[in-house]
């Protein structure tokens, strides 16, 4: 090989392994600041595919707040309230100032870090702008929830 191809061998893997790091640093950030989105069942029971988030996860949870459910400490911002679709619920901790809309019987989506399997302690609440409005993958999800707890209990009754 002559100086020249070397040179220009030498350039050319030093740009494909510096794009190459580029992709992989990015696609590191992307995964680190991905949010998957649970309804309570899936918290609880997991997603249709078997996957269950891990304590210390970051995630998206979205439902109803259950009436009576609301605890407001007196002394501090921090609330706590208890989410629920068709299943199970789910107590969120929240350390803030609510949204105006939030209220008892109302849909929210809560976005922090799983601190035990049925406790999420929300960075953010976001609360549905009218009673007849639910976010896409609250709608989806609770569908889908349905569908799979009609299906086990017609399992249950020998159908």
């Amino acid at each position: 090989m002559t100086p020249r191809r070397q040179k220009r061998l030498v350039i050319v893997l030093a740009l494909v392994l510096g794009l190459g790091a580029t992709v992989g640093l990015v696609l590191y950030a992307l995964n680190q600041n991905m949010n998957l989105f649970y309804t309570p069942s899936e918290l609880i029971n997991g997603k249709p595919d078997g996957t269950k988030p891990e304590v210390g996860q970051r995630l998206r949870i979205g439902g109803m707040v259950v009436k009576g459910s609301v605890e407001r400490d007196p002394k501090s911002l921090r609330i706590s309230f208890k989410v629920a679709d068709i299943g199970p619920s789910v107590t969120v901790i929240y350390d803030g100032i609510l949204p105006d809309l939030f209220r008892e019987g109302q849909g929210i989506v809560a976005q922090g870090v799983l601190i035990n399997p049925t406790t999420v302690k929300a960075s953010e609440v976001l609360a549905k702008h009218d009673e007849k409005y639910m976010p896409p993958e609250v709608a989806d999800a609770m569908k889908i929830n349905h569908k799979r707890l009609q299906y086990t209990e017609e399992q249950l009754q020998g159908k």
